[in-house]
């Protein structure tokens, strides 16, 4: 009897080795303000990345197709309900993370018997003013941290953080949509390179804030044209200037070509 919740703690233990392990190889995702919103950015390979949750709020995600398309749709439901019953000014990224889905991931993650998440979502949600914009970012045990003027998701914390890092260094203040798109750019590649370093995910309590020759970003453009090959560009906007109620856009093709920094050649799909 007096084994059991140290057995509980051990498969819990066992479980976030697990999880940790599923997301080495996941592509990062990057939410950056920007002077007339907010920025989103990622690389995916067939499945997307990035969406829509409600007019104000957008969704990025990494790990497996299945779960986030579930959380995805969950959040959908439970924003439409909410808009529905109280209003579309009572649907914010706070009430959706901190009373909805945080709840299920932490479920989902404490039972030990049933197959958790394989998933981290990044919840970004425009404000009716500049400055007034927050990020979420829920991790796969529940647990969630907020921000104001950026959010990254990466395969580890100590990632996440040399990300976060790189963008507060490089940003300026308030920065155009083509900076905020070259530095959401530079900052992926960063994040992908550092997953992809041998022993770094072992370095625990350390932030990976990267070599010098990590965050050049002649490199770091070098590594991204590496990797984007066969690959999309995901670039979204929740953009305050839309008319409607609904301010998220996805860009496509030519409109992130005509972003891409000159230095940057990369052919797009």
């Amino acid at each position: 009897m007096y084994e059991e919740p140290y057995k509980w703690v051990e498969a819990v233990g066992n479980r976030r080795q697990y999880l940790d392990e599923q997301f080495k190889q996941g592509s990062p995702v990057v939410a950056l303000a920007y002077d007339a919103g907010i920025l989103l950015v990622s690389v995916s390979k067939g499945t997307p990345k990035l969406y829509e949750v409600y007019d104000r709020l957008a969704l990025g995600g990494m790990g497996h197709p299945a779960d986030l398309e579930k959380l995805r749709f969950n959040l959908l439901e439970m924003a439409h309900v909410e808009g529905f019953n109280r209003s579309p000014s009572d649907v914010t990224g706070g009430r959706m993370v901190k009373y909805g889905i945080a709840p299920v991931i932490k479920q989902a993650f404490e039972e030990v018997f049933k197959a958790p998440f394989i998933v981290k979502l990044l919840l970004a949600e425009l404000g009716h003013k500049a400055g007034k914009d927050s990020f979420l970012v829920i991790n796969y045990d529940g647990t969630f941290e907020e921000g104001s003027s950026c959010a990254v998701l990466a395969a580890s914390k100590s990632v996440e953080q040399g990300m976060v890092a790189y963008v507060r260094r490089e940003a300026p203040a308030v920065p155009s949509l083509e900076q905020a798109f070259s530095i959401a750019l530079r900052t992926w590649a960063l994040g992908d390179r550092l997953q992809r370093k041998a022993g770094e995910e072992s370095s625990e309590g350390n932030p990976a804030a990267g070599t010098p020759e990590d965050t050049e970003a002649v490199s770091l453009f070098a590594h991204l044209r590496d990797r984007v090959a066969e690959k999309t560009v995901e670039c979204a906007l929740l953009d305050r200037h839309l008319s409607g109620s609904s301010k998220y856009r996805a860009l496509a093709s030519d409109e992130i070509g005509r972003l891409l920094p000159k230095d940057l050649k990369i052919t797009l799909s």
